[in-house]
């Protein structure tokens, strides 16, 4: 039995979540496993729906991580394991010297967990924690580079970019529902993200300002919640896009599928913030499987996700001027169409049916 735990998991909404969830299901096809996870709304409905026991821990998130140690000991103490697989470097942080001298463990990384300035107390538990790890997974080169910077061991990081799922048929009535919500408008253009600072949405709605007077009639459908939501609403009053720009959120996986596959664009200009950072970024990857091509900022991880002027285009994602002068490259002569297709081809090397051999290799499966 493989052992993964986990942190971020579905049916949270997010890009790590997405990651999870997705390599769970593909590892399950490769061998038994079972899922250590926080609880979440609506878990008990998603987890029936997979063919492997998940496990789902509750309470204050102080506690969580303790709780979760302690059941993966009753299961070793029960059950043989081959492997541990886990999401971020606090979900091993507990594990004891006699369980990873035995057990290979298997650590996920993705960007701005591990970056803490050099000596910080962050960096040195991080450190400690991937140390007990056999090999540190990063999801872009940009990551595993960013990992070296802040002193992990090169010889245990592999690169090994997050999976997709192939494209899902999408019903006649969710197709009409997503055309709907576009309204014929003459550019269409989607973000699927957490509404945090550094995916820069707050510039893009700057930027689209600009736009409106070449472009009266464009749509922005913004999928997703966080933190930054009432200001990013607050910014589209101001702006006065009310009409042009619609925000959702907690609708189906189909319904989301059906606006990117209607949509022209995918926007998604991250930055840096901080140490928040963009460490790949599967929404743009999932995006392109649709044949929809991207802008995305090209500080973190992006580059991995988005070849510039090929998939999509890469831009300074802190100035909003060059977010404007990317839109109107990509809308001209509808280069949006020969970028997508582009998009469509590079996606089809991040199906799970791909990735999932590169983790089965590190796992001896």
């Amino acid at each position: 039995m493989i052992i993964v735990t986990t942190r971020s998991y579905p049916p949270e909404l997010g890009g790590m979540q997405s990651l999870m969830g997705g390599l769970t299901i593909h590892l399950h096809k490769l061998h038994p496993i079972k899922v250590l996870a926080d609880s979440f709304t609506g878990d008990e409905n998603y987890d029936k729906k997979n063919f492997f026991e998940t496990k789902r821990i509750g309470g204050f998130k102080i506690l969580k991580k303790y709780r979760k140690f302690n059941l993966l000991k009753e299961i070793l103490n029960k059950e043989p394991v081959k492997a541990i697989v886990a999401d971020h470097w606090k979900s091993i942080e507990l594990i004891t010297d006699n369980i990873f001298n035995q057990i290979p463990i298997f650590c996920l990384i993705h960007g701005k967990e591990i970056n803490h300035s050099i000596g910080s107390a962050l960096n040195k538990r991080s450190i400690a924690a991937l140390k007990k790890a056999k090999f540190i997974i990063a999801n872009s080169q940009f990551t595993k580079n960013l990992a070296l910077e802040k002193g992990f061991d090169e010889q245990k990081i592999q690169v090994i970019n997050p999976g997709i799922n192939e494209p899902q048929l999408i019903g006649t009535e969710t197709d009409r529902k997503a055309k709907e919500i576009f309204n014929n408008s003459e550019i269409k253009i989607i973000t699927v993200s957490r509404f945090d600072k550094r995916k820069g949405i707050d510039f893009s709605l700057l930027a689209l300002k600009n736009l409106h007077s070449t472009y009266p009639n464009f749509k922005y459908v913004i999928i997703g919640s966080g933190d930054e939501e009432e200001n990013l609403k607050k910014t589209t009053k101001s702006l006065g896009l009310e009409n042009n720009v619609v925000f959702k959120k907690n609708i189906s996986s189909e319904l989301k599928n059906a606006l990117l596959k209607n949509s022209n664009i995918f926007l998604m200009p991250s930055r840096i913030e901080g140490s928040s950072v963009e460490g790949f970024g599967i929404s743009y990857i999932e995006a392109a499987s649709y044949g929809v091509p991207s802008i995305a900022g090209k500080d973190g991880g992006a580059p991995d996700a988005v070849q510039n002027n090929k998939t999509g285009i890469l831009c300074n994602g802190s100035n909003h001027a060059e977010i404007y002068e990317a839109l109107k490259k990509i809308i001209q002569n509808k280069k949006y169409l020969e970028l997508g297709k582009n998009a469509e081809e590079f996606s089809e090397k991040f199906y799970w049916k791909e990735i999932i051999k590169k983790y089965s290799n590190l796992l001896n499966l």
